[in-house]
């Protein structure tokens, strides 16, 4: 699978402690990239260094390091052929209950750091007409209960993405959006407990109105989880994103995505509403479903 070519490219996959990060960045090393792995820790580091992959201590929401990466490229003499913006937090709860604070944090890592590394290595990726991939999700497309704040900095991921490829795509950089299903990585589990510990933390009227639906959602998205792909097929679809000479502007990874994806374009609102509602109701206890007469 390695080419000459590829061994002189550079590629810069953030999150890439574990997960999907982690998988894509050693498939590319396999394929003769050189992958600047971002993560967050020492001991990350240690854990991904491998030939081909090159660990960065990397927290997109912290201006130095998106520095630091930036000057490590430039001072490379291989180009920069690809971004890849995977680095992200799952934070659920009903909007009337998700503290201010993690609504903030939520758009902080999963929109305006992406921003903020996509400005900083433009440049090179100009120089280079390499490309951007965006990992929005299938939560870019329709926002379940629960999922106002994560849907919402998907949804307006999606929307940037738009943005800029109509920006840069003439002056030759291709930008990709990759929406995955449910793929069993750390993130949807750390997501899970994270919505668990919130939910504990409602009042008791909010718990009333909203505490079977968290129960559930949090109920459906382990299942999901469970039930998805691997990383590391996954990594196998970024790596044809990264590699294609003509890509979309954007893929599916899983079947779930791809349905889902299909029925937001079919579907009114209000019917979406009404399977998204059934399919939550499948995970409640019997007791938590209302009767229904005649």
């Amino acid at each position: 699978m390695t080419t000459s070519s590829e061994t002189k490219k550079l590629v810069a996959v953030t999150g890439a402690s574990t997960g999907i990060g982690a998988a894509t960045a050693r498939e590319l090393a396999h394929r003769g990239f050189h992958v600047l792995a971002g993560v967050r820790r020492d001991r990350d580091a240690d854990t991904i260094r491998a030939a081909g992959v090159e660990p960065v201590i990397l927290d997109i929401t912290e201006p130095e390091h998106v520095e630091a990466l930036a000057e490590r490229i430039t001072a490379d003499p291989r180009p920069l052929h690809a971004l890849i913006n995977n680095a992200g937090i799952q934070v659920n709860g009903p909007v009337e209950s998700l503290p201010m604070d993690r609504w903030r944090w939520v758009f902080e890592v999963n929109l305006f750091g992406h921003v903020a590394i996509t400005q900083a290595l433009l440049p090179a990726l100009l120089a280079s007409k390499g490309r951007v991939i965006n990992i929005s999700s299938i939560g870019g497309k329709v926002a379940m209960a629960t999922y106002g704040a994560y849907a919402g900095a998907k949804f307006a991921l999606e929307a940037v993405s738009d943005s800029l490829r109509r920006e840069v795509e003439p002056l030759g950089v291709h930008v990709i959006v990759v929406e995955p299903g449910g793929v069993r990585t750390e993130i949807a589990n750390r997501g899970v407990a994270t919505a668990n510990d919130l939910a504990a933390g409602m009042t008791a009227e909010q718990e009333g109105r909203y505490g079977d639906m968290v129960r559930a959602t949090n109920a459906l998205m382990a299942t999901g989880t469970e039930a998805g792909v691997s990383a590391e097929v996954a990594a196998r679809v970024l790596a044809k994103v990264v590699t294609a000479r003509k890509p979309r502007t954007r893929y599916a990874i899983g079947k779930p995505a791809a349905v889902i994806t299909r029925l937001t374009r079919v579907l009114s609102d209000r019917t979406l509403d009404r399977v998204l509602a059934a399919n939550l109701r499948r995970q409640q206890p019997a007791a938590a479903v209302p009767a229904h007469s005649g």
